[in-house]
């Protein structure tokens, strides 16, 4: 017997209909067990399985991912239940957790899709203590925000010893990445002030660790993008804070001269607190080009110095003083400032406090707030490229690939593992955190804008297709760079990333998240699939 073919096209179209409803109610019933299961902990804070989508932001604004619930904890006991459930369920159920500070990722590494995220800014417990003795330092929830850890220990005239540009981060957000500003040379990064860590690993166990206890997963965590444990508390060194600060600059046309005063400078016994250099490229004076936060007294001498679209390097420094010392800082300064070849015509010197300094960035955010740009894509790109290459990338990419720097500054400044004259070494290897092999490397960072529905050199595509072009010149070029901030998308890159650190960071994964639980905005590993 023949079926009728209105018949036959009827069940064509019927049977991938059934199918589809079927696997959207075996999902649905999935989602409503897990939502179940994850309300049934015996937690102090809570979940939120509606209106997360602050969670599937990020300051990046290009990646978004809304996850399955959100934690809210109270307690460290609430982060180790949640990831112990998560753990007990086993590979195949695909859940991931994430960790998320403030939001400040770039490329959607705090966002767990479909899994859970941590709201660590909401994590409470122990007020910040400080502690001083023979190692003085702030005991602080690894969910606070760096300026108000800066606020509790003025009051002890007390301050951590090195910090990022920007202070509203939080500590286990920059712990897990480094933590590098324009100190580092003097101190080394943020992971290397850090006397102690309690950390929740991938199994839910909650461990104590420092260089004398648990001291692999200490140093596996810190540099380690969040794949080993999520950090709950941290210990940061402090040094006694200074209450004022004198802010310089000076132009560079030759970068040669630029990056030689600079190598001079941290590498000097008596130098200055703070350096940071930055690129100006087809700007036509100084006034437009000073960042907002930097108050100039007197701009006529800035109006007066015109760059003609030429290429200048801007060395930004800072001596640290108390009131008491103001009769003898200008004769230091000067005297360092002697020692460099800058354009004389171009020296600025402001004073500010040491909180207005060190809080910059965040007085340009409000005036960027405020004119809607701060929420923009920011395609950032963060490089570490070594000295030996530092003029080769700056002959090609400055004034060649990037022809202006109107939508964002572009930073560079050198950084050094150790002093040499005192064997001081400012950079640990046993971190997750991986440089390049020479004692002097330069931080490149690519901190633009991107204006929505652009077509101009301020868009989105062009950006990205601008720093696509910046990376495929480093690889071309074999320059040994590698990306502060990471991003990569294949398992390749990251192996080619870490180098003959793989192995190790392996290893750490193996011991301490097996199944890939942990940070999997990250991209480096996937859960339900084997990492050997």
């Amino acid at each position: 017997m023949k079926k009728n073919s209105s018949s036959i096209s009827l069940t064509r179209n019927i049977v991938p209909l059934i199918v589809c409803c079927c696997m959207a109610i075996k999902l649905s019933l999935c989602f409503s067990s897990l939502e179940s299961s994850l309300r049934a902990l015996h937690i102090q804070g809570s979940f939120s399985f509606d209106g997360n989508e602050f969670a599937a932001k990020d300051f990046g604004n290009q990646i978004h991912f809304l996850p399955f619930a959100v934690l809210h904890p109270k307690k460290v006991s609430d982060i180790a239940t949640t990831i112990q459930h998560v753990w007990q369920m086993g590979s195949g159920s695909g859940l991931t957790v994430a960790a998320r500070g403030h939001g400040h990722s770039l490329q959607g590494q705090a966002q767990a899709p479909h899994g859970i995220v941590i709201n660590m800014e909401s994590l409470t417990g122990k007020e910040m203590t400080v502690h001083e003795g023979k190692f003085t330092y702030v005991d602080v929830s690894a969910g606070e925000l760096w300026i108000n850890i800066l606020h509790e220990c003025l009051k002890q005239g007390l301050a951590p010893k090195s910090w990022t540009d920007y202070l509203h981060l939080t500590v286990g957000g920059t712990l897990s990445n480094a933590g590098i500003s324009g100190q580092a040379f003097r101190h080394g990064p943020q992971i290397s002030n850090v006397h102690q860590l309690e950390v929740v690993t991938g199994k839910g166990e909650v461990v104590v660790c420092s260089e004398e206890q648990n001291a692999d997963l200490f140093h596996g965590v810190l540099g380690g993008l969040g794949q080993f444990g999520i950090i709950t508390r941290a210990r940061i060194a402090l040094e006694p804070a200074p209450k004022m600060v004198k802010w310089i600059r000076v132009l560079y046309s030759d970068f040669s001269t630029f990056a030689r005063d600079q190598e001079h400078l941290i590498s000097a016994e008596n130098t200055f607190d703070y350096i940071e250099g930055l690129v100006i490229i087809n700007k036509s004076g100084l006034v437009n080009y000073w960042r907002s936060s930097f108050n100039l007294h007197d701009t006529t001498q800035a109006n007066q110095f015109i760059s003609d679209g030429k290429t200048l390097f801007c060395l930004e420094l800072t001596k640290n003083f108390n009131p008491h010392e103001a009769d003898t800082i200008d004769m230091e300064v000067d005297s360092l400032l002697s020692q460099l070849n800058y354009i004389t015509s171009t020296l600025f010197i402001t004073e500010v406090s040491y909180v207005e300094f060190l809080d910059r960035v965040h007085t340009a955010e409000l005036k960027l707030r405020s004119k809607g740009i701060w929420d923009l894509p920011h395609p950032w790109l963060n490089l570490i490229i070594p000295k030996s290459q530092i003029s080769i990338f700056a002959d090609v990419v400055f004034g060649n690939i990037l022809t202006d720097t109107n939508n964002g500054p572009v930073l560079v400044y050198p950084v050094n593992k150790s002093n040499q004259r005192s064997f001081i070494f400012r950079w640990d290897n046993r971190t997750s955190f991986v440089l390049p092999e020479e004692d002097i490397f330069y931080l490149v960072a690519f901190l633009p804008h991107a204006v929505p529905s652009s077509t101009e050199h301020d868009g989105l595509q062009y950006i990205l297709s601008l720093n696509k072009r910046i990376l495929d010149f480093c690889e071309a070029a074999n320059l040994g760079v590698k990306q502060y901030l990471p991003h990569y998308t294949t398992r390749e890159e990251w192996q080619a990333h870490f180098g003959r650190r793989w192995e190790i960071f392996m290893q750490r994964k193996l011991a301490y998240d097996p199944l890939a639980i942990l940070a999997p905005g990250q991209r480096i590993f996937q859960k339900a699939v084997s990492i050997l």
